[in-house]
């Protein structure tokens, strides 16, 4: 295998953003009366992009469209002023970054956030390296594990899928990558254990962020 590119997953992969997303989550279920949920409970809530997290935290049989869709909208509106509270890059991030630009490897990000906050996310939070391509979901492309938006990405990248290594930190990452023709491997620190991840395809899975470029090292 010869990669010639890395399609990062934003959010449990580059970022630990989960305290941000679900402290603004229940500061919309606590405003219209709903249950709230702890941090572990949002590590499962979280992956399929933001109306689907409102509709996971919602008590079952209560999630109307008319209402996941007022509740998306504050969500969006809340999410605007906090989503950098306490988000920030894992350790061993950046000089994982740092050795694939030494490298002069080609680096994406595919989000199923919404473009808009992914965008922000990376001009805020990563803005010491430069991404080849910054792509968070869009009325163009179904959310992942829909292969549209890696195979989107490949395209823009002038690569052919199977010489892309794609990381992520779920199975929705994984199966992504699998349906997209690229090489799908996992990380351990993000918001899904490694039985999900092997489940769902994962050739390969790693505990720190280092261990991504050791392994380009050997392939």
């Amino acid at each position: 295998m010869d990669f010639k590119a890395v399609i990062f997953d934003l959010d449990g992969t580059l970022l630990d953003t989960l305290e941000d997303i679900i402290n603004t989550l229940n500061s919309v279920l606590e405003s219209h009366r709903y249950p709230t949920h702890s941090l572990d409970e949002g590590k499962y809530l979280v992956g399929h992009g933001m109306r689907d997290l409102v509709r996971k935290a919602l008590p079952e049989n209560t999630a109307t469209e008319p209402l996941i869709d007022a509740l998306l909208v504050d969500l969006m509106n809340h999410y605007s002023s906090n989503w950098n509270r306490h988000s920030k890059p894992y350790h061993g991030i950046a000089e994982m970054l740092d050795d694939l630009t030494v490298r002069s490897m080609k680096k994406a990000i595919l989000s199923n956030k919404a473009d808009r906050f992914t965008q922000l996310c990376a001009k805020e939070l990563l803005s010491s390296w430069t991404f080849d391509v910054v792509m968070g979901h869009h009325s163009a492309i179904l959310h992942k594990p829909d292969p549209a938006g890696a195979l989107l990405v490949a395209q823009i990248l002038k690569h052919k899928p199977e010489e892309i290594l794609y990381v992520g930190d779920s199975g929705i990452d994984m199966q992504t990558a699998s349906r997209a023709g690229m090489y799908p491997l996992g990380v351990l620190w993000g918001f899904r254990p490694a039985e999900e991840l092997l489940e769902c395809g994962a050739k390969t899975l790693v505990e720190k962020p280092e261990e991504i470029t050791k392994f380009l090292g050997t392939v």
